[in-house]
C-alpha cells in the first residue's frame, strides 16, 4: 500500500471531511446537470419522438415553441428536393383548456398526421390511439396531467377554444414542463387553435423524410440559403431548442450556476481540510525533512493524498447519485445521466481535489527540522 494511502487509512477522521466534501460536490454537479438535461429533453420531446428528418419553420426560430405560421404551399418547395421522399404539415401552438371542474388551463396543442408513415406523430401513440384520434374532437394526454386538466381519464369531456373535446387515450412519459401537451389530428388541431383562424392555409412546421437520413444536413443547408425560412435536421432543431432554454432562460442559467457553486464550495472545503491535515502533520514532515527527504517528494506525498481523497469521494458519490436519481424519477422529475456526465462530474471533482492539494502545499513552507526541538 502506498505510504500516502497508509496515512489516510490510519487517520480517517482527519481526512474524512475532505472525502465528504469531494463526494458531495460530485453528487451536486452530476445530479444538477442530470436534472437540467432531463428538463431540456422534455422541452424537445415533440422533436425527438417524431420520425421526421427535416423541419422547416419560420425565419430565425430559436426554439420549437417560438415558431410562427408559414404557408403550407411551401410544402412543394420541400418536396422538390431530390433527396426528400415524404412531406407533411405539423401544427404546434397554444390554446385554452376549459376545466370541467371550473377554471381554465393553457395547453400546448400538437396536431399531426396519424397514418403508419406519419412523420410528426409521437412514437408513443399506439395504433389504436391513432385510429381513435381520427374522430374529430378527440385528444390524447399524458396520464400525469389528468388532475391538472380536470378529467378523470379516457372518456373525459372538456372544452378547448370553445370546441368540445374528448380524451380517447392516455400516454406516459410525455409530461411537459409547462402547459400540458394535447395530441390530436391535424383536423382537430385547426379547430381548437385560434391562431389558425387568422392564418388559413398556414401551418407551424413542415416536416420531411429523406430517402437516406444522412442526406438531411445537406438538404437543410440548401434550404437555409433562402432568407424567408429556417430549416434544420431533427437533431439540429432538438439541440437548438435545448441550447436556447439552457442559455437564455432563468431556469437553465440557474441550474448551471448551482452546479458551478457546488464545485466552488467543494473546492474550498477540500482545500481547507487538506491544508489543516497537512499543517497538523508538520512534525511528521519535519522528521522526513531531517532524514534528508527533499521538499518535492513531500509535496508529491500531499498531492498523492489529494488524489486518494478525490477517488474516495467519487466512489462515495456514485451510489448516492443513483439513489437520488431513482428518487427523483419516482417523484416525477426526469433525471438524465449519460455515461459522459459521470465522466465529466468525476473529472471535475478529481481536478478540484488536486487543485486543493496544490493549495495545501503552502503549509509545507513551515516544515523545518528545528520544529522538532520545540
Amino acid at each position: 500500500m502506498p505510504y500516502s494511502l497508509k496515512i489516510l487509512w490510519r487517520e480517517p477522521r482527519r481526512y474524512l471531511p475532505a472525502v465528504l466534501a469531494v463526494g458531495f460536490s460530485d453528487l451536486l454537479i452530476t445530479v444538477q446537470v442530470g436534472l437540467l438535461l432531463g428538463a431540456l429533453s422534455v422541452l424537445s420531446l415533440p422533436i425527438d419522438h417524431a420520425a421526421a428528418d427535416l423541419w422547416v419553420a419560420s425565419p430565425d426560430i430559436q426554439s420549437i415553441e417560438l415558431g410562427f405560421p408559414i404557408p403550407e404551399s411551401w410544402r412543394s418547395l420541400l418536396a422538390s428536393q431530390p433527396e426528400v421522399v415524404a412531406t407533411e404539415p405539423y401544427l404546434y401552438g397554444y390554446s385554452y383548456w376549459r376545466n370541467p371542474r371550473g377554471g381554465s388551463e393553457v395547453c400546448c396543442v400538437i396536431g399531426s398526421r396519424l397514418d403508419s408513415g406519419a412523420l410528426g406523430v409521437v412514437s408513443d401513440l399506439s395504433p389504436s390511439m391513432r385510429d381513435r384520434l381520427t374522430e374529430p374532437g378527440s385528444v390524447v394526454v399524458d396520464e400525469t396531467e389528468l388532475e391538472r386538466l380536470g378529467v378523470d381519464g379516457v372518456g373525459g369531456i372538456a372544452e378547448v377554444a370553445g370546441r368540445r373535446v374528448r380524451v380517447v387515450g392516455l400516454v406516459r412519459g410525455l409530461k411537459s414542463l409547462g402547459p400540458p401537451y394535447i395530441f390530436c389530428s391535424i383536423r382537430t388541431a385547426y379547430q381548437i387553435q385560434p391562431l389558425y383562424r387568422d392564418y388559413p392555409g398556414h401551418t407551424m412546421y413542415l416536416l420531411g423524410r429523406c430517402r437516406n437520413p444522412a442526406d438531411a444536413p445537406a438538404v437543410a443547408a440548401r434550404l437555409r440559403r433562402r432568407s424567408d425560412l429556417s430549416a434544420f435536421t431533427s437533431g439540429e432543431f432538438s439541440a437548438r431548442t435545448q441550447f436556447f432554454w439552457a442559455t437564455r432562460t432563468e431556469a437553465g442559467i440557474g441550474m448551471g450556476f448551482t452546479a458551478l457553486l457546488s464545485l466552488l464550495v467543494g473546492m474550498a472545503v477540500t482545500s481547507q481540510t487538506l491544508y489543516a491535515a497537512t499543517a497538523a502533520s508538520l512534525r511528521e514532515y519535519a522528521v522526513l525533512r531531517a532524514l534528508g527527504i527533499p521538499r518535492r517528494k513531500m509535496a508529491g506525498l500531499v498531492m498523492a493524498q489529494a488524489l486518494w481523497v478525490g477517488l474516495a469521494g467519487i466512489a462515495l458519490a456514485m451510489p448516492m447519485i443513483q439513489a437520488l436519481a431513482s428518487g427523483g424519477e419516482s417523484a416525477g422529475a426526469r433525471v438524465v445521466l449519460p455515461v459522459w456526465l459521470y465522466v465529466l462530474g468525476s473529472g471535475l471533482t478529481l481536478a478540484m481535489a488536486l487543485l486543493s492539494g496544490l493549495a495545501a502545499l503552502r503549509s509545507l513552507r513551515l516544515v523545518e527540522p528545528i520544529t522538532l526541538l520545540r
